[in-house]
């Protein structure tokens, strides 16, 4: 295992993550007044933060009420969910910062298929999708633990609803606890443990204690790897 010193927080809900840059845009909107100045503001397509706004509320429910012109003009303001969900975002955000390390799990393995940057390893626990700029044959890839999301099994959406292909049915073999943030190690038929970081309230709500089964899903593009 190796240890992270910072990283980003991130909230998700049926396979879509909400995290800091959607958080910047939610706000930029509440300050501005409308979506069109919120992504000008921050130097964004207003296409694509149009976009991503309703993917977010596919996922988290309404998150922006539009105004349409009128004597007092046209615009946008977040709704009471929206304002949760950035609460939220702080508290958890806030309870990562009292981690002191954040380990990244590392799978060995070998490139069975690659596509640019992106490529297919196979590893102990099955194959992975990966990000590897270049190389072939054995690599080792690493995943921040804060990158892995955790389902139960019998709620877990399927592939071709959500952007994180990569998904192990795992057994939890440990549970770290803290006061907000709990440390999660799965058993998903690797060398070494799978981590993922939840808060305390998911891991309730999942009801994660040893010998529990999840579901684990990350992105392609949160698995890193270099050749060995």
């Amino acid at each position: 295992m190796d240890v992270r010193p910072s990283f980003d927080t991130y909230i998700g809900s049926d396979g879509v993550t909400l995290d800091s840059r959607d958080v910047a845009l939610l706000r930029a909107i509440d300050r501005e007044g409308s979506l069109n100045n919120a992504a000008d503001s921050l130097g964004r397509s207003y296409a694509h933060a149009q976009r991503r706004i309703v993917e977010l509320e596919e996922a988290f429910g309404s998150l922006v009420e539009r105004r349409r012109g009128g004597s007092g003009g046209g615009g946008s303001e977040l709704t009471d969910t929206a304002r949760e969900l950035l609460a939220a975002f702080e508290r958890t955000r806030t309870g990562f910062e009292g981690v002191a390390d954040i380990a990244e799990t590392v799978l060995a393995g070998t490139i069975v298929e690659r596509e640019g940057e992106l490529v297919t390893v196979e590893t102990g626990a099955g194959n992975v999708r990966a990000l590897v700029p270049e190389g072939d044959g054995d690599v080792q890839l690493s995943l921040r633990a804060d990158a892995v999301t955790l389902t139960d099994p019998e709620d877990t959406p399927v592939p071709e609803h959500t952007s994180a292909r990569n998904r192990f049915l795992g057994t939890v073999e440990s549970v770290e606890s803290g006061e907000r943030i709990a440390r999660i190690a799965i058993d998903i038929g690797a060398d070494e443990p799978l981590l993922a970081l939840v808060t305390e309230d998911s891991r309730a709500k999942l009801g994660l204690e040893p010998g529990s089964d999840v579901v684990a899903s990350f992105k392609a593009t949160a698995t890193r790897g270099i050749s060995t």
